[in-house]
């Protein structure tokens, strides 16, 4: 038996051209719908302390969700157990986690456990039956600059707000696909930004653009990372919830860019983002820094 855990997955979502905001969408086979790294022991310390300091901002659901809540823990845990029997076992109502050396009672509260077990974030969306997606439950431990509160119970659209161009271009789309998700099915996408913080933990900050920065040309590789959410999604079977997944990456920049192309590639990239979306994602401070970086190793 072998406790073994790859490395992380360099994902480079970013495409070089004009820009495009479209789902991108691509299908999964049962046994990737979960990614496990090397990460796994210090991500699921943090995931933790999250849980026993600040439960109330990374999970929260609304009444009625329970159904979906238990479907999606025992959905988890058969996946964990028959996928990655190495790590995971099953007995009675005892799940044995041998990465981590402990054993869970599966009796616990669904989303706290699954907080526990994986590394991904799951949100739980309801259909509604009139192509409306709610948010009603969710394990959220690494946010990319949003809170659970300000979103729990409120219909997908009304969630994207904030997000540039997404009304236009992503709303409708992203309602059809979700309401036609067949069951046996995953999905995933990769959404990407550039920042200078490498923290998990990121409940603020969207659109904010008014901060001191260090970043300079020269330390750019350094100070600046790559975060990649790839979300999952897939229906499950007894309720008809969407899970929504969520696996952060944080990535240095100049991993980012030490393969041969990618420098020219990103460069490509943020220099096609619309004004709009920069402000969004928070890169006005340290832009110049940054294409001038990217241009030295392009």
């Amino acid at each position: 038996m072998t406790l073994a855990l790859p490395e992380p997955t360099i994902h480079r979502p970013y495409e070089a051209g004009a820009f495009r905001m479209q789902l991108g969408l691509t299908s999964v086979a049962e046994p990737d719908w979960i990614e496990f790294d090397r990460h796994y022991p210090a991500h699921m310390a943090e995931r933790r302390r999250l849980l026993r300091d600040h439960a109330p901002e990374v999970v929260e659901a609304v009444p009625g969700s329970e159904p979906m809540q238990a479907e999606l823990l025992d959905t988890l845990a058969e996946h964990l157990c028959q996928h990655h029997p190495a790590w995971f076992s099953r007995a009675g109502n005892t799940l044995r986690n041998h990465l981590l050396g402990e054993a869970l009672p599966l009796d616990a509260p669904p989303l706290d456990l699954v907080g526990r077990l994986v590394q991904e974030d799951v949100c739980l969306l309801r259909d509604e039956g009139d192509g409306t997606l709610t948010l009603v439950a969710a394990v959220l431990c690494f946010p990319s600059r949003w809170r659970l509160s300000s979103k729990m119970g409120r219909p997908l659209g009304a969630i994207h707000t904030p997000v540039p161009l997404y009304r236009d271009k992503l709303e409708r789309p992203v309602d059809r696909f979700l309401s036609t998700l067949k069951q046996g099915r995953i999905a995933q996408r990769l959404n990407w930004s550039i920042m200078d913080d490498p923290t998990l933990f990121q409940p603020t900050g969207h659109g904010v653009n008014d901060f001191a920065t260090v970043v300079t040309a020269e330390n750019a590789g350094e100070t600046l990372v790559m975060r990649v959410e790839r979300q999952t999604f897939r229906r499950l079977p007894r309720t008809g919830a969407i899970a929504f997944g969520i696996r952060v990456h944080v990535t240095p920049l100049a991993t980012v860019i030490a393969a041969p192309g990618e420098g020219a590639r990103l460069l490509d990239a943020v220099r096609a983002l619309p004004p709009e979306m920069e402000r969004y994602k928070s890169m006005l401070p340290f832009r110049e820094a940054l294409l001038a970086h990217l241009e030295r190793h392009a």
